[in-house]
């Protein structure tokens, strides 16, 4: 099995999919907590980007990681506190002594799941448990975030609420005062914008605003969706997934800082053109020859379209670049593993990184090892589906032909299909 990762560690994360947000108020859907993060996260590296203007690079980067580590510290200490709502939460945290025994209980249940992962992750997370303010502007740019995710859920459910739910104008209230003490930060205004009220909006969105709003809709694609599945997981949702597996694996094969970042966002961002073209599944894709390219082709013109040229416009190019990066669309993929060297992305091998290219200098990426964990948390959905009794021959067959494809899988001299051969 490749570096420390554990089947519990990969379940522990698919868990969020199952973990439904305001339910106590009636939705137009079910709200679910992995979506919620992936929007989070999302938000977050849009305010991380503008935040570290004028910062050299490494300074860049060491905020990127506090911001990356931080978010899924977040949500690992989340799962297991999953039955707090989060006004009686903000009242613990209001009491020292009473959040430091929730914190130490929280950090007691994850140990046997995070700790074998990295000796070093697992220590930060203690650490980041105890005071996850101490990250000074990474935790204002994660607070700030998931107040922007959360009140973007509020504005979905306010309208079928407001007959007759006395709570809604105090919830309401209390996001506007604390999402205004984060407005000082570069890019929350922007942000704040997508949230005001239907009627009267006094100003149109900024294409910054609406690019963020825009990837919350991933939240409404749902995947396999001609098949049924318990429970049923979202773009979006998928793309937080594959992310955390990302970093997971980083760690595991001893990435440098940049690599492990990249690598998270490259997961994060991987499904975004499914926002334009809908979730396609791989047979429909590989159908016939050159319908993959042809797909993949529309995908990028509409991302020129309605993403990257509304950015442009508005001077957004640091973030078009990094945009890019991440979506392959200088190396003609996403998978393909990538440096930048002299001011030119190269298609490297993955023993290339691992041996020259694992500096923080040459801004590396793992293509590959994203599309493995893109693979794996498909084949965790489908494992989980039939564990949850749906036994439709469209999930058992993704089941054991996602096996059967990578269960000899290597990844340079490490043995990626431990990882889905310890699932049975």
């Amino acid at each position: 099995m490749p570096g420390n990762i554990r089947k519990s560690l990969l379940q522990f994360v698919f868990s969020g999919s199952s973990m439904k947000r305001w339910n106590d108020k009636l939705r137009p859907m079910e709200l679910i907590e992995i979506d919620k993060q992936a929007h989070k996260m999302i938000a977050a590296w849009i305010l991380c980007r503008l935040s570290g203007r004028g910062k050299s690079r490494e300074e860049q980067l060491a905020l990127e990681e506090k911001v990356v580590e931080g978010g899924i510290f977040d949500y690992l200490f989340r799962l297991v506190i999953t039955d707090i709502k989060p006004p009686v939460l903000y009242r613990i945290k209001e009491n020292p002594e009473h959040y430091q025994r929730l914190a130490a209980w929280a950090v007691t249940e994850v140990e046997p799941i995070l700790r074998p992962l990295n000796e070093d992750f697992w220590s930060r997370f203690t650490r980041y448990a105890a005071s996850p303010t101490a990250n000074g502007l990474a935790a204002d740019i994660l607070a700030a975030a998931h107040l922007y995710a959360s009140a973007w859920e509020f504005r979905l459910l306010r309208r079928l609420n407001e007959d007759f739910d006395d709570e809604l104008p105090e919830i309401g209230q209390s996001f506007a005062k604390q999402l205004s003490a984060y407005s000082r930060l570069p890019g929350m205004p922007e942000l704040l914008q997508t949230l005001e009220p239907e009627k009267g909006q006094t100003s149109p969105r900024t294409a910054l605003g609406n690019f963020v709003n825009l990837c919350g809709q991933l939240r409404f694609q749902k995947r396999w969706s001609q098949t049924p599945r318990i429970p049923e997981s979202s773009v979006m949702g998928h793309m937080f997934i594959v992310a955390c597996y990302a970093y997971f694996l980083s760690l595991s094969f001893g990435a440098c800082p940049a690599r492990r970042v990249n690598n998270f966002f490259c997961g994060l961002f991987h499904d975004l053109p499914e926002l334009l073209t809908r979730d396609i599944i791989s047979p429909v894709k590989k159908s016939f020859a050159g319908l993959g390219q042809l797909i993949r082709e529309y995908e990028e013109s509409e991302l020129e379209r309605r993403v990257i040229g509304p950015l442009r416009r508005e001077g957004h190019e640091n973030i078009i670049a990094r945009l890019g990066y991440y979506l392959g669309l200088d190396s003609d993929s996403e998978f393909h593993d990538t440096v930048i060297e002299q001011g030119r992305i190269r298609i490297v091998s993955f023993d290339d990184l691992q041996n020259r290219y694992n500096k923080n200098e040459f801004d590396p990426k793992d293509g590959k090892a994203v599309k493995v964990c893109d693979t794996l948390a498909a084949y965790i959905e489908a494992y989980t589906a039939m564990r949850n009794g749906i036994t439709s021959d469209q999930i058992q067959q993704a089941f054991w032909r996602l096996r059967e494809q990578n269960a000899k899988s290597m990844l340079g001299g490490m043995h990626i299909g431990a990882l889905f051969t310890d699932f049975d």
